[in-house]
């Protein structure tokens, strides 16, 4: 075995840079990992089979539950151990959809594009009725439309001006922008705004809840909101309510602008205009359904076999696209990198795990149940307030509550910013993590992952893993179109997947799992997170 300690020159102060100086780097194994990863990619095989055979997979659908079936068998195949999915508790009933279309119907038909929004249910059939401006902005608003609803169909909130796009769609760093993420922004005190942000969620909350049952309850016969996104991009996600129990509401769709413009200005100049909607939906469950996450392992080897390094990505999407950027490309790199592994015959001293979760476009539902129940947790919060929150919004409370495996843990590595290729890593203030990092990526810096930055990213699932003080990062991409054609659209497909990308980054996720389990010591952790006050 070819092995090089990489010296890593880093602006770190000594009393800890010295010690991280020197990273052990088995430059043999790194060529095994390039050489399939490179010339033996499955990485679109994984890609295509689980966008374009089994579609986007809602948390709970059965095309989700499809996705984990088919997970566990190619783990199988591959010759993983451990092979399972991991269930959540009720996190809600399953829905999916099969037909959308709005007609506007009168002296002249035009067929007008719009998406139902998930957990709502379908019309049953075709509607016809009268379209009305309807704005609800408090619950005091829902008054003023008491007995005017029934039959109608409803035009939530008012137009938006159309933007022209000054900046290309997709976008790839370059050394000036991987310099910029660089720079660390000291953040403000932010208790005050925090507690502003709390009660603006409770107030949302309630006032769908409300507007939910009062819609039904009237009578209309669906609604319809505005997309946020401009040029013929529907970016819908969900509405009504997963729960069982719960209202889900009328039918509701979200409409591109340019369809949803012309009708407020239809309404505002005094014309009747008249709307035919079918909406095929329904949930596929009574009841509130437990969520499965889909786990499997290559075990390690020795002493340190009971130890664990994780690698992810979240496997659940929205339902209108495929969800192939988000994240069926993170689910297949994840996949491709355990394939790798065992198609070069590695054997870690630790054990490497990989999860694909469920529930993440809920909240990280599915990695923060996982976190709290095998690795460490806060205890319940006794303050009702904050119960009511989802548990990525809690403030920590009483002293962090460890389990067996906290102290087994070394490091998790997530993927979740669409198809485009690594550029580095970020740190998360993991300071002492970076020199290792930098080794690490070394090998990788002439496909261009170059870069470790200390500041945090967050909104995926490393960050249920960073919230209870063990170490979780996420890698820095090349956003692509991203977020300006993708994130939660019906144009999150297969076509705007990278494949060179995801090669490269099956490589590097490959590498950084392997050299993990086989560092002599576990990852260098930050300092405990502390309860609130």
């Amino acid at each position: 075995m070819l092995a090089l300690a990489i010296t890593v020159a880093a602006p770190l102060p000594v009393s800890f840079a010295a010690a991280q100086a020197v990273e052990p780097v088995d430059l043999d194994v790194v060529t095994r990992i390039r050489a399939e990863a490179f010339h033996n990619s499955k990485v679109m095989e994984h890609l295509t089979h689980l966008t374009e055979n089994i579609g986007p997979r809602l948390t709970n659908s059965p095309q989700m539950a499809a996705a984990n079936a088919w997970a566990r068998g190619q783990f199988n195949q591959w010759g993983l151990r451990n092979v399972h999915d991991d269930a959540f508790p009720a996190f809600g009933r399953g829905w999916e959809f099969t037909h959308a279309s709005v007609t506007m119907i009168g002296d002249r038909e035009l067929p007008l594009h719009a998406l139902p929004k998930a957990w709502t249910p379908g019309t049953d059939g075709i509607v016809e009725g009268e379209l009305v401006r309807v704005e609800i902005k408090k619950l005091a608003d829902l008054d003023k439309y008491k007995g005017k609803l029934a039959g109608k169909v409803l035009l939530l909130g008012d137009s938006r001006a159309y933007k022209r796009g000054t900046e290309a769609d997709s976008h790839r760093h370059d050394a000036t922008s991987l310099e910029g993420l660089q720079q660390f922004t000291i953040p403000a005190t932010a208790a005050a705004d925090r507690a502003k942000r709390l009660r603006e969620y409770h107030e949302r909350q309630e006032l769908v809840a409300k507007t939910n049952e009062f819609f039904a309850a009237e009578g209309a016969l669906a609604a319809i909101s505005l997309s946020s996104w401009d040029n013929g991009i529907i970016r819908v996600a969900g509405g009504g309510s997963r729960k069982a129990g719960e209202s889900a509401g009328i039918p509701e769709l979200t409409m591109i602008t340019e369809h949803f413009n012309p009708l407020v200005r239809a309404l505002e100049g005094g014309e009747t205009v008249k709307l035919r909607i079918r909406v095929d939906a329904r949930f596929t469950d009574e009841g509130d359904q437990p969520g499965y996450n889909t786990l499997a392992e290559i075990p390690g080897n020795g002493a340190k076999a009971g130890e664990i390094v994780m690698i992810g990505a979240h496997m659940d999407s929205w339902h209108t696209g495929t969800g192939a950027a988000d994240n069926g490309a993170g689910v297949a790199v994840a996949m491709e990198a355990m394939r790798i592994l065992k198609a070069i015959g590695a054997k870690p001293k630790r054990t490497i795990r990989v999860a694909l979760w469920s529930g993440e476009e809920q909240g990280l539902i599915g990695s923060q149940d996982y976190v709290a129940r095998n690795f460490a947790r806060f205890p319940e919060p006794t303050d009702p307030a904050q119960l009511a929150l989802p548990a990525s919004l809690r403030e920590p409370t009483g002293p962090l509550q460890k389990l067996r495996d906290y102290d087994r843990f070394s490091a998790y590595f997530n993927m979740d910013n669409g198809s485009g290729r690594f550029r580095g890593i970020y740190a998360q203030e993991n300071l002492a993590a970076m020199p290792i990092f930098e080794a690490w990526l070394k090998p990788f810096n002439d496909v261009g992952a170059t870069t470790v930055v200390t500041r945090n990213t967050g909104s995926t699932d490393h960050i249920a893993f960073d919230r209870v003080g063990l170490p979780g990062f996420q890698f820095i991409q090349d956003r692509l179109d991203y977020f300006s054609n993708v994130h939660h659209t019906h144009l999150d497909t297969w076509d705007h997947i990278e494949a060179e990308d995801l090669k490269q980054a099956a490589a590097v996720m490959a590498s950084f799992a392997y050299h993990a389990a086989m560092r002599e010591e576990k990852m260098p952790r930050k300092p405990e997170p502390q309860p609130a006050p």
